[in-house]
C-alpha cells in the first residue's frame, strides 16, 4: 500500500528550539516495520517547516496515498491540527483511509471518533505492531474487529478492540532512519541530531507523570544493539547529537551500565542529552564517569522528594 506518514505542525510546543528541529521518532518507529513488510512509505514532516494546512492537504493529494497516518509525540496541542487536516483531506478525497495515533487519541478515542467523521481508525497505545496489523487488515480486506489495539466505528458507533499485547523485545522493530533524508535535523547548536530511545515506560508512578499508564511496563533495548545503532548513525549519517526520549533510561542499573560501557569502548565523539531520575544519579555515583565518557552533557532531572534523594549525595560530596 502507499502510505504517507504525517508529522503535524505543533501550534504550542514541539521539537523546534531556537530554529532547530528533531525528527519524529515515534512515526519513524512505526514506518520501519511497514517498510520491511513491503509497503511504500513516505514521510511528510509538516512540523519541520511549520507548513500551513493548505500546503499539507495539497501534498497529500499530490502523492495519492492509500492511507495517511497522523501522529503526535506527546503534544496534545497538535490534536486540533490533526483534526483539521483530516477534515480537509476527506473533503477532497473520500477514498483515502485516515488513521491517527498518540497518547491523547489513545485515551480520547471515543470523543475523537464521534466528532470527526473524517478519521477512520485510531491506534491505541504502542504503535509498531498494531499499525502493521492494521495496514495488513486494510490491504487484505480483513475485518477491523480482528486487529487488537484500535478504535473505529462499528455500525457508525465508536468501538474499540481489546488492548494489544506489549512488544516484548524492542529490538524486533527498527526505526526508518532513511526517511529523514531530505530533512536537516539539528540540535545543540546546529549539530546534526536525532531522537533515540533505550527504554520505554517507567516502574514508578510519580504524581506528575502518566507514562507508566501508557507504556504499561518498563522495557529496554539490548545495550549492544542500541550502541551499535548509535555508532552507525554517527559514522554513516554524520549524527553528532543524540537526544534520549526515555522516561526512565536507567531503571535497570546493570543494563544501563552495560550500555554505557559498550558505548564508551567505541570511542565515539558524541553529545548525549536526556532525562533521568535524580536518585539514579545518586545511585550511580561510582560510575558517573562513564556518563561523561559516553558523551552526556545534560540531564533533565525528575524529583519528587528532594531531601530524601539528595541528602546522601550532599553528605558524601559536600561534607554536609
Amino acid at each position: 500500500m502507499r502510505i504517507l506518514i504525517i508529522n503535524p505542525p505543533h501550534s504550542a510546543i514541539g521539537s523546534r528550539l531556537a530554529g532547530e528541529h528533531l525528527p519524529p521518532l515515534g512515526l519513524l518507529s512505526i514506518a520501519g516495520p511497514l517498510m520491511d513488510a513491503g509497503h511504500d512509505v513516505r514521510l511528510l514532516d509538516a512540523d519541520y517547516g511549520n507548513l500551513p494546512t493548505e500546503q499539507i492537504v495539497t501534498r497529500v493529494l499530490e502523492q495519492e496515498p492509500d492511507v495517511i497516518l497522523l501522529g503526535h509525540s506527546g503534544s496534545t496541542s497538535a490534536q486540533p491540527v490533526i483534526e483539521e487536516i483530516a477534515r480537509r483531506v476527506r473533503d477532497q478525497n473520500a477514498a483515502v483511509k485516515i488513521v491517527i495515533g498518540g497518547v491523547f487519541p489513545t485515551y480520547h478515542w471515543r470523543e475523537i471518533l464521534r466528532k470527526n467523521p473524517g478519521i477512520d481508525v485510531i491506534v491505541r497505545g504502542e504503535g509498531e505492531a498494531v499499525t502493521l496489523n492494521l495496514i495488513t487488515a486494510l490491504d487484505q480486506n480483513h475485518p477491523l474487529e480482528s486487529v487488537q489495539g484500535i478504535a473505529w466505528r462499528c455500525d457508525g458507533v465508536p468501538a474499540k478492540t481489546r488492548d494489544a499485547d506489549l512488544i516484548g523485545n524492542l529490538d524486533d522493530y527498527r526505526v526508518a532512519w532513511e526517511l529523514t533524508e531530505g530533512y536537516h535535523y539539528t540540535y545543540w547548536g546546529k549539530r546534526k541530531a536525532v531522537v533515540i530511545q533505550f527504554s520505554r515506560g517507567c516502574p514508578f508512578s510519580c504524581t506528575y507523570c502518566g507514562q507508566c499508564r501508557f507504556w504499561k511496563t518498563w522495557r529496554h533495548r539490548s545495550p549492544q544493539s542500541l550502541a551499535d545503532e548509535i555508532e552507525t548513525l554517527h559514522t554513516k549519517r554524520g549524527v553528532e547529537v543524540f537526544n534520549f526520549a526515555d522516561e526512565n533510561m536507567a531503571a535497570d542499573q546493570q543494563a544501563w551500565r552495560e550500555f554505557l560501557e559498550i558505548l564508551v569502548a567505541k570511542k565515539l565523539k558524541l553529545i548525549l542529552v536526556g532525562s533521568i531520575r535524580a536518585d539514579s544519579i545518586v545511585r550511580d555515583a561510582e560510575f558517573l564517569h562513564l556518563y561523561k565518557q559516553a558523551g552526556f552533557e545534560r540531564f533533565l532531572l525528575g524529583i519528587e522528594n528532594s531531601m530524601r534523594i539528595w541528602r546522601p549525595f550532599l553528605n558524601r560530596t559536600a561534607g554536609f
